[in-house]
C-alpha cells in the first residue's frame, strides 16, 4: 500500500489542476482507448464546477472525480464537448481516476464520500455513472445497479454499463417510455 502525508486534501478542483488532471486522465484512460482529451473533459467541469473535486498529496494530483448534472438514463458522449449544462436530479459521476502510485490507498473511497456528501447537500435524487473496462463489479460492491437497456454512445466501447443508484431517503425519477 502506497505511504500518504498527512497533507492528503480532497478539494474543489481548480483552473490550475488541470494539466495534472489532464495527465491523468491520459495515463488511466489512454491505454483503453477512452481518453476524451483535456478540453472535452473540462467542458464537463464547467457546467458544474461544484460537483468536481481533486485529491491533493505532497503538491500533486494524485486522483479528481467529475460529475455534472445530467438527464437520468443518458449520458455524455466522451468524443464530443458538453455545451449543455442540465438541470437534473441526476447527479452522473462521468470521471474517476487515482494516479497508479496511490491505489489500494483509499482516496477513491474518499472522492467517493465527497460525492455522496454532495449529492445529499444538494437534494439530488440519483447517482449514475458508465461502469467501463469491466469495473461493473466494483461499481456494484459500491450500490449501483446495471441498467443493460441503456443504450450508450459509442466512445464508449463495447464493455461498458450504465449504471445507477439512489440517493437513499430521495425518491429517484421514473425512466419514462
Amino acid at each position: 500500500m502506497p505511504t500518504l502525508r498527512n497533507d492528503v486534501l480532497v478539494r474543489p478542483l481548480a483552473d490550475g489542476d488541470w494539466s495534472g488532471v489532464a495527465r491523468l486522465e491520459a495515463d488511466v484512460y489512454g491505454p483503453l482507448g477512452l481518453s476524451e482529451g483535456a478540453e472535452a473533459l473540462a467542458s464537463r467541469a464547467r457546467t458544474s464546477p461544484g460537483t468536481c473535486y481533486v485529491v491533493e498529496s505532497d503538491a500533486h494530483t494524485a486522483g479528481y472525480l467529475i460529475s455534472l448534472p445530467y438527464p437520468p438514463f443518458r449520458s455524455p458522449d466522451l468524443a464530443r464537448t458538453e455545451e449543455t449544462a442540465f438541470r437534473s436530479t441526476n447527479l452522473h459521476l462521468h470521471d474517476l481516476a487515482v494516479a497508479e502510485r496511490f491505489r489500494g490507498a483509499g482516496l477513491a473511497r474518499r472522492l467517493l464520500e465527497r460525492l455522496d456528501a454532495t449529492a445529499r447537500s444538494e437534494r439530488y435524487e440519483r447517482i449514475s455513472l458508465i461502469a467501463v473496462a469491466g469495473s461493473a463489479p466494483f461499481w456494484s460492491a459500491r450500490g449501483f445497479h446495471p441498467h443493460r437497456e441503456v443504450g450508450l454512445p459509442a466512445s464508449y466501447g463495447t464493455d461498458a454499463t450504465y449504471m445507477s443508484m439512489p440517493i437513499p431517503g430521495r425518491v429517484p425519477e421514473r425512466r419514462k417510455g
